[in-house]
């Protein structure tokens, strides 16, 4: 009881400490669109450590972001770039993840400094006559399914099924199916998992 109290205490005083960041972000997301706003905060609000960075970084995204459940947990030094990313109940992001365009389902884990960018063609480059940075590209959501865990450093760039986990410093290129074990670069699946009602009889 004391505890859900002291919780609740906690994210009225986050409320409170981050409404100036708030207001800030609602005006220059008139100027300059919700993503540019979205980033300066997001990195801004990176900078903040612990448990005070934990329980700001909530207050604010649950306030800007298309979805992001009050119990999303996002470490210090992570930041998002996309408005319409969604972080589903009990997300853990990690120390200095960077999310782009994102679908994050319940209950997935990503370690430290793991990558989803909005897709695997977020710049064009058809055109040899034009710089890259002048091509427009292809974003697209990367959902990553639900009770999946992706490994430190690793890459996503498709889609990756539920309960299913990427190892440290992998490269998703391609789609991965559901309760599977993938590691490499580009990642391959190396196993299947177990899944509920399989698992091997104690002896």
């Amino acid at each position: 009881m004391i505890r859900e109290w002291a919780k609740a205490l906690a994210r009225g005083v986050a409320a409170v400490l981050v409404a100036p960041e708030l207001l800030s972000f609602w005006l220059r997301a008139r100027l300059l669109g919700r993503d540019q706003a979205l980033q300066g905060s997001s990195q801004l609000l990176a900078l903040v450590p612990g448990l005070l960075g934990q329980y700001l970084r909530r207050a604010f995204y649950t306030r800007t972001l298309r979805y992001c459940h009050p119990s999303v947990t996002i470490e210090a030094g992570a930041f998002l770039t996309k408005a319409d990313a969604r972080l589903e109940a009990n997300v853990y992001v990690g120390p200095r993840c960077q999310l782009g365009l994102v679908h994050i389902e319940c209950d997935v884990l990503l370690a430290a400094g793991v990558h989803v960018p909005s897709g695997g063609q977020t710049h064009g480059i058809a055109d040899p006559t034009a710089p890259i940075r002048e091509q427009p590209g292809k974003p697209r959501v990367v959902r990553i399914g639900a009770g999946s865990w992706v490994g430190s450093a690793a890459v996503v760039m498709a889609d990756v099924g539920r309960n299913t986990v990427v190892g440290a410093g992998a490269v998703v290129t391609r789609p991965l199916p559901d309760w599977v074990v993938a590691v490499g670069a580009p990642a391959r699946v190396v196993r299947e998992r177990p899944q509920r009602g399989d698992e091997p009889s104690p002896r």
